[in-house]
């Protein structure tokens, strides 16, 4: 019987150590398939979300794979995974959002990656820090004349008040004033197509267009309405100055690309971006302050200590004025913090290595802002709403506190973030001020719907 040799043995085990290293670096991540072909786990997933991503990170640990609708996503949830998403150049923001945009807005992967960056820069100089100023008074006056329309005195669902007054608001500014309807059945209109595209923006993301009747009726209702109104606004002028709206510089631009057509389409994004997240933010932040009394009061007495005693006269709101209700500021970050949008998304273009898993190209590279904002690690009694942590972040030169992601990271961070924060400081300014408010319901949970929530004015 013949015996293998020594040599023989040792290259044989170097070929084995080779090919265990290999197999352990192309590792992925453990997979959530469901158990239905193409659609994976997309019904658990869509069901709730928030509440599935942190039973799987449980159970798998901190890096999983989830198959949704054909597409697989990767979570990542603890610090490496994290750091992978916000400095690898081996993931891309424009890749992973191109098919959301197809899908919600008409806008081909062509036309959106050609116009993306530059239409990110005109909209970000419109609304960004320097510019605010320009928007100080005109938020103030719209959002006073909103709230006469409103009355003075009653009951109310709050999530319906929000919505009633910062929808018009929104709209007037960025467009152009008057373009919201004033007529009460054209208004219940609005909300109706706005409400349904809104709440179905996510399977619409994701769904073809024909499983989705109601969500695709009223996606063409307000593309119709911008097609419509198109005309006026590139021709609008403002009466006080010779300003144009952020619409009207989007229209600009796609003039100058010879991309007109899709205006109706940017105009749809836009309407979107704008109210699909400003209405919450400000519905949960009046939820949280009027829960929590002492919050309360030192806002009340902040803002009696600027203006003087709450009245009817008109007042005007100015950035020094701002300067001195910081509380306000803090109270809707923390509001954010605790009720950030549930994914962001990155595509990854080449293999990444996070822990001892490879994430393979084509993955999207998946970050939850809600699960990481309640990371004890980063933010301390993570659950409870604690405005004062927010004396921490150097606001005054416009940073966050860290691993705060609510409106993304990077080179494409939310444009109408600044905006957003100034038109619910100066909604809960003059709230505040002209109504003495008080709750009829206790806070509600998590997953409760907004519109569960009741107060008196």
């Amino acid at each position: 019987m013949e015996f293998i040799s020594p040599t023989v043995i040792i290259i044989l085990g170097c070929v084995a150590v080779l090919l265990f290293l290999q197999w352990k670096n192309l590792r992925r991540p453990p997979c959530i398939r469901g158990w239905i072909p193409w659609i994976g786990a997309g019904f658990e997933f869509g069901k709730t979300p928030l509440e599935f991503i942190e039973k799987a990170r449980i159970k798998y640990g901190p890096v999983f794979t989830v198959i949704v609708m054909g597409t697989r996503m990767t979570f990542v949830t603890e610090e490496e995974g994290i750091n992978v998403f916000l400095k690898s150049k081996e993931i891309n923001f424009e890749l992973a959002v191109q098919n959301p945009v197809y899908h919600t807005a008409s806008i081909a992967k062509n036309i959106f990656l050609k116009l993306h960056e530059k239409l990110y820069i005109t909209v970000k100089g419109k609304m960004g820090i320097f510019n605010l100023y320009k928007f100080t008074g005109q938020l103030t006056e719209e959002l006073q004349e909103q709230l006469q329309n409103l009355g003075t005195h009653g009951t109310t669902d709050l999530n319906k008040f929000m919505r009633h007054l910062l929808y018009p608001v929104t709209v007037n500014i960025l467009f152009k004033k008057g373009l919201f309807p004033t007529d009460e059945r054209k208004i219940r209109e609005f909300h109706q197509h706005f409400q349904a595209y809104d709440e179905g923006f996510e399977y619409g993301s994701q769904l073809p267009e024909c499983l989705l009747r109601n969500w695709s009726k009223s996606k063409k209702w307000l593309l119709a309405l911008f097609e419509k109104n198109i005309p006026d606004i590139k021709t609008h002028k403002s009466a006080k100055e010779n300003y144009p709206t952020v619409m009207q510089a989007v229209l600009d631009l796609l003039e100058m690309e010879a991309n007109e057509q899709k205006s109706p389409n940017y105009g749809l994004l836009l309407l979107w971006a704008s109210l699909s997240n400003t209405v919450p933010v400000a519905f949960w932040t009046f939820a949280f302050v009027l829960s929590h009394p002492n919050i309360h009061r030192t806002i009340m007495e902040g803002i009696s200590s600027v203006f003087g005693t709450a009245g009817k006269d008109k007042i005007k709101v100015s950035e020094d004025d701002l300067k001195k209700l910081p509380l306000i500021k803090w109270c809707i970050l923390e509001t954010i913090r605790l009720r950030a949008p549930g994914v962001i998304a990155r595509k990854v273009l080449k293999p990444v290595k996070i822990l001892d898993y490879t994430v393979p190209s084509g993955d999207l590279l998946m970050l939850s802002p809600f699960w990481l904002h309640r990371n004890p690690k980063y933010f301390p009694e993570p659950d409870l709403f604690k405005p004062e942590r927010w004396k921490e972040a150097n606001l005054e030169k416009h940073a966050f506190l860290d691993c705060f992601m609510a409106f993304g990271s990077g080179k494409y961070q939310c444009p109408g973030r600044w905006l957003a924060l100034l038109e619910i400081q100066i909604c809960i300014i003059l709230i505040f001020y002209y109504y003495d408010c008080s709750l009829l319901d206790p806070l509600p949970k998590q997953d409760a719907l907004p519109s569960e929530r009741k107060w008196v004015q």
